[in-house]
């Protein structure tokens, strides 16, 4: 047998792209019998979903939801439904330019039934798909996205009847939808909502998780105020969010899960205060909250990395070489020389940008770190994580 290292996956490109159109060629019937697993899946898992803006709230300067429902006329008749806590993956061409970026849904599943979807994007200062979104997208604008995908959901079986959520700033978007999901009977679970904000005026939703808070008895909410300056209302509270007043808010002699969402910023102070509470790891969950910057920030990161390297990439019979800089992801290296690359969270959690290295050495910061031991063995990266450390040459997959 042949070892499977000496293997080369460009080899076998050609019958992947031939079985991958007979599929798309194959019609979708409606069933006969009830149980027609290919026609539910086509409608749970849609490559792609066809929709249009059908409302635009300003929920504060930097910060809108938009309403997307079905753009029948592109052949999207019907939403994909989902559990609280997924996201979707926007696909938009900006300047030439292939672009992904993931966003919670913060809508509930019930809305997606009635055939809408709400996206709640903050302007993040020097994002692109972000400004985008904010510069053009208008009522009637058409939007591509994927169908929900992720692992931030409630799970009976793993998770604790009791939840402390603990949100910042935009890290609210998926506990609202959790939060409809328990008042609409679609969740069982208790959830303590710690939500972090700079001050009153920064809090999103604020009407909304009042009125939720007082319309089920299983939602309780908790504002903490960081801005020294910031007016403290009645039932808010100044500071951060700490282990102190985790386990203070926490049930007392019952276990208890942790679900965090948020910056960049606050993962790394959180993280560090979840420790001292000494929970189990399964009943710690986080979001992979967005793209993650400055590798050199980080505590492993290696001295003496060189600031441009060179990136040799093939996609099936294509090559390229470009260059990169280090401070770049090999994702964002590839998307800014305009090679399309398939992604879905970009945060290294869904594998969907699985591809094999060759060749090189590429930095992953810790709690990015998703891949399985056989990655590690045949040389397989999430480009979307990776760092590149030295010239690169890599397989990508390609982009559906």
């Amino acid at each position: 047998m042949a070892d499977l290292k000496s293997l080369k996956a460009r080899k076998f490109f050609p019958m992947l792209s031939d079985r991958n159109k007979r599929f798309e060629a194959a019609e979708a019937k409606f069933p006969t019998f009830s149980d027609n697993a290919t026609v539910l899946a086509k409608a749970l898992h849609p490559k792609r979903q066809y929709l249009k803006v059908a409302d635009v709230k300003v929920r504060a300067k930097d910060c809108k939801s938009y309403t997307l429902v079905p753009d029948e006329e592109r052949g999207t008749t019907q939403l994909a439904y989902f559990g609280a806590g997924k996201y979707l993956t926007v696909f938009e061409t900006i300047e030439g330019m292939p672009v992904t970026r993931a966003y919670s849904i913060s809508s509930s599943p019930k809305d997606s039934l009635e055939g809408k979807y709400v996206l709640t994007i903050k302007l993040v200062g020097g994002g692109l798909m972000s400004k985008y979104i904010f510069d053009n997208w208008k009522v009637g604008t058409e939007v591509e996205v994927s169908a929900p995908s992720g692992n931030f959901e409630y799970q009976p079986i793993r998770d604790a009847k009791k939840v402390i959520c603990i949100a910042g700033g935009s890290g609210i978007t998926p506990f609202i939808s959790m939060a409809n999901a328990i008042a609409d009977g679609d969740e069982d679970f208790e959830m303590t909502l710690l939500y972090g904000s700079r001050n009153i005026d920064n809090i999103l939703f604020k009407d909304e998780l009042k009125e939720l808070e007082e319309k089920c008895d299983k939602i309780k909410v908790v504002h903490f105020l960081s801005d020294k300056y910031a007016k403290i209302p009645r039932g808010c509270r100044k500071g951060f969010i700490d282990a102190k007043r985790i386990k203070e808010l926490a049930p007392k002699d019952e276990p208890y899960s942790i679900f965090i969402c948020g910056p960049q910023q606050m993962y790394e102070f959180v993280d560090k205060e979840i420790e001292k509470l000494k929970l189990e790891r399964k009943y710690i969950r986080h979001e992979m909250f967005g793209e993650f910057h400055n590798p050199g920030t980080q505590e492993d990161y290696p001295a003496g990395i060189p600031e441009e390297v060179t990136i040799k990439v093939t996609i099936q019979d294509k090559e390229w070489t470009v260059k990169a800089n280090t401070a770049d992801s090999v994702m964002q290296t590839l998307e800014k020389n305009g090679i399309s690359v398939p992604s879905r969270c970009r945060s290294g959690e869904c594998g969907f940008c699985h591809s094999h290295l060759l060749s090189g050495k590429v930095y992953v910061p810790k709690h990015l770190e998703y891949r399985r031991l056989a990655d590690y063995k045949f040389g397989c990266i999430h480009p979307c994580c990776s760092f590149p450390l030295t010239d690169l040459v890599i397989d990508v997959p390609v982009a559906k």
